[in-house]
């Protein structure tokens, strides 16, 4: 099966960057107001703006990388797993409850993954004008997006040290909290929740906002590949609830992962 290494994918950065680039401001080209929201099998909500997105880059990965497979959240159906060799994993619009409310804090998601692992992440906010995006083994960026899918100039970031004289920044989710994360949490003394919505958690991680940020219940793969190879990038670690590695695009169910931690700090993960 096809591969990507560290080196393609470093050549692949910026096109692939502004791919989400474009996504991005298609999906701030939708209006909220009058755009039509359906519902998948599991009861979670699409919007056309998904869609648009998944299209968009859908079509572009056609072009740049036309023999290496794509698992999209919006085309979970022509999945074929397991994946040797490497992979897209995309989530066209995460926040989808966000985007719908309102907020500014949804994303998309762009990952490379390889025998199993995410090697490249990038995380497009359009409506906070950010993008981020990491490679294994060769640091991680932020950068300026217009609403119009202009990408400014890279600027370095990086996870922080494990604050010893102060308190944990533990990043949680606005829409999904469930009881094992509040618990984890709660065994942190003195742990401040930060409130935010889609892979927007991971990205403060990466730029040293926040501390922690654990998902002790089920989420897709398209969920966390991107974010996962951007918080590693950025010095941190994703690890499962017991500190173990991570794997992508093999024969899970659902392409599920059933709990997560990313740590900023690796020399913390237990």
């Amino acid at each position: 099966m096809p591969v990507i290494d560290a080196q393609t994918a470093a050549a692949l950065m910026n096109p692939l960057t502004a791919l989400v680039a474009k996504a991005g401001a298609a999906v701030l080209s939708v209006s909220r107001d009058r755009m039509t929201i359906s519902g998948k099998a599991d009861g979670s909500p699409v919007t056309e703006a998904d869609l648009a997105s998944d299209r968009i880059i859908a079509d572009g990965l056609a072009r740049l990388c036309p023999d290496i497979p794509l698992l999209s959240e919006e085309r979970v159906h022509l999945a074929a797993p397991p994946y040797a060799g490497s992979l897209f994993v995309i989530d066209p619009l995460d926040g989808t409850k966000e985007f719908i409310a309102g907020r500014d804090e949804f994303t998309v998601n762009l990952a490379i993954v390889t025998d199993g692992v995410p090697l490249l992440g990038i995380i497009g906010a359009p409506a906070l004008g950010s993008i981020w995006r990491g490679l294994v083994g060769q640091g991680a960026q932020r950068l300026a997006v217009t609403a119009n899918g202009d990408v400014g100039a890279a600027e370095p970031i990086a996870t922080r040290p494990f604050p010893a004289h102060s308190a944990w920044i533990a990043a949680v989710s606005r829409s999904h909290g469930d009881s094992r994360s509040n618990a984890f949490i709660d065994s942190r003394p003195g742990a401040v929740r930060k409130p935010l919505g889609s892979a927007v958690k991971f990205c403060r991680i990466a730029e040293g906002g926040a501390d922690i940020y654990p998902r002790l219940a089920p989420t897709g793969e398209w969920d966390v590949a991107a974010g996962h190879a951007l918080v590693v990038a950025a010095g941190g670690k994703v690890t499962n609830g017991s500190g173990a590695p991570l794997r992508f695009g093999e024969s899970r169910e659902g392409f599920l992962v059933p709990e997560f931690i990313a740590w900023g700090d690796p020399t913390t993960v237990p």
